[in-house]
């Protein structure tokens, strides 16, 4: 008898075929029902998607930690040509399999020659008792010297250890050391050794300034975000600029530089630098972690490894200590400075030294209206004559900061802790006495 005559033959089939859509039915739900319960992708972390080759096709707004980061896409891709394909590649960086870089574990040794001998552990015990001894014989006291009592033998230290009775004097840091005069001309001339070249970014083939100036915008949001010093983002662009003094690079590289030249900022002086995972998690994974760590190597070679680089940061601290000025009077001139790091031009042309003396000359008429004081004109060097160039070129940068397409130095300097200097509004003319 046929399929078609016997009808529990066909029941039978047919059962079998609802019980087959039912559990791929099923399946199809479960798999749904997974997808559902994924976890959501990670918010883009980068705000320098602009300085990449395929700028155009990234979003135009990225966020983290609940912090929006956005317009910078926009702004960048106003500014800057197209990227020809003449141009060579800045190929610094040829990554390896990561399986080649992992360390094969080591077979596991015999049975038999885990098991050792007994009188091998007592040769070796014996062993290491001889070397013990040897060490310990090492380490007797130094017979005393026999020194002529003509001779002072006095083993103070000519430092001032600010010991007095009963207790430690407590230490001032607002005093001038009797040295400070010789390490301003120290910084004096290492400035000049470790300036940038000025007008560098004509020699350079696909970058321009205002792509400069969104790569020293995010360092600015790094630092905030990552808590880092002030000094830190002033090394980092100096390190900056004096690599692209040298180097010529391809926009797609750009943020990799200045990821790297942070890095080497924050080892140089932090205390408790982030980690390399850190930086590369604030480009969005966009460089792996080889990647800045070889451009950090290439960075330090460019540099002659000479990182202990004067900025403007530190000529400041030194005129605050001799001539103290009002909280507001500081944290204005530390903002001007700050602004002077966004523009290269024209204020790479400007030693750190002179630079930090026009914004506090600036800083100090906006609050007080006071001019240029006769002992800051001796211990700077820096007359108000020789200050009106660099003043001329701050006061027109402070005017415009409104209407600058970066905002994170005033955004920054919005906050109590500087007094909310950002918020103060620049003289319309500079007119001194």
């Amino acid at each position: 008898m046929s399929e078609e005559e016997n009808p529990a033959g066909v029941a039978l089939r047919n059962q079998e075929n609802m019980q087959t859509s039912r559990l791929r039915g099923a399946t199809k739900t479960r798999t749904l029902e997974n997808q559902e319960n994924l976890p959501p992708r990670a918010p883009g972390r980068t705000v320098l998607a602009a300085l990449h080759s395929n700028a155009q096709s990234r979003a135009q707004t990225q966020t983290r930690g609940g912090k929006q980061l956005s317009g910078k896409t926009e702004d960048f891709s106003r500014g800057c040509a197209e990227k020809t394909s003449k141009l060579p590649v800045f190929q610094v960086h040829v990554d390896e399999p990561d399986s080649a870089c992992a360390k094969k574990p080591a077979a596991p040794r015999a049975r038999e020659e885990q098991e050792e001998d007994p009188e091998e552990e007592d040769e070796e015990e014996q062993e290491a008792a001889v070397a013990l001894r040897a060490v310990t014989r090492l380490r007797q006291p130094l017979a005393p010297l026999d020194v002529p009592s003509a001779m002072d033998v006095s083993f103070d230290s000519p430092m001032d250890m600010s010991l007095v009775e009963g207790g430690e004097k407590p230490a001032d840091v607002t005093e001038v050391p009797d040295y400070a005069a010789e390490i301003h001309t120290y910084l004096r001339e290492m400035e000049v050794k470790t300036q940038p070249k000025v007008g560098y970014m004509k020699k350079q083939p696909d970058i321009t300034t205002s792509m400069r100036a969104i790569l020293v915008d995010w360092l600015v949001e790094v630092g905030e975000e990552y808590k880092l010093q002030n000094e830190t983002l002033y090394l980092a662009v100096n390190y900056i600029d004096r690599f692209l003094s040298a180097m010529s690079v391809l926009r797609g590289k750009l943020q990799l530089v200045g990821t790297a030249a942070m890095l080497l900022a924050s080892k140089f002086e932090e205390i408790y630098p982030p980690e390399v995972a850190e930086f590369v998690y604030i480009t969005d994974d966009t460089y792996t972690k080889k990647q800045v760590l070889r451009m950090e190597h290439l960075v330090l070679k460019v540099l002659s490894f000479n990182l202990a680089a004067p900025t403007v940061n530190q000529f400041l601290s030194q005129y605050f200590l001799h001539h103290r000025p009002a909280r507001s009077v500081e944290s204005l001139a530390m903002y001007l400075a700050e602004l002077s790091l966004v523009d290269s031009e024209p204020f790479l042309k400007y030693l750190p030294s002179h630079t930090a003396a026009a914004a506090l000359l600036l800083a100090n008429y906006t609050i007080t209206g006071a001019s240029w004081p006769k002992v800051l004109s001796e211990m700077t060097g820096y007359s108000l004559e020789d200050l009106t160039p660099c003043l001329q070129d701050l006061h027109q940068m402070y005017l415009g900061t409104a209407q600058h397409a970066q905002q994170s130095v005033p955004d920054k300097y919005k906050s109590s802790k500087y007094h909310e200097v950002s918020l103060i509004s620049p003289p319309a003319k500079l007119q001194f006495n």
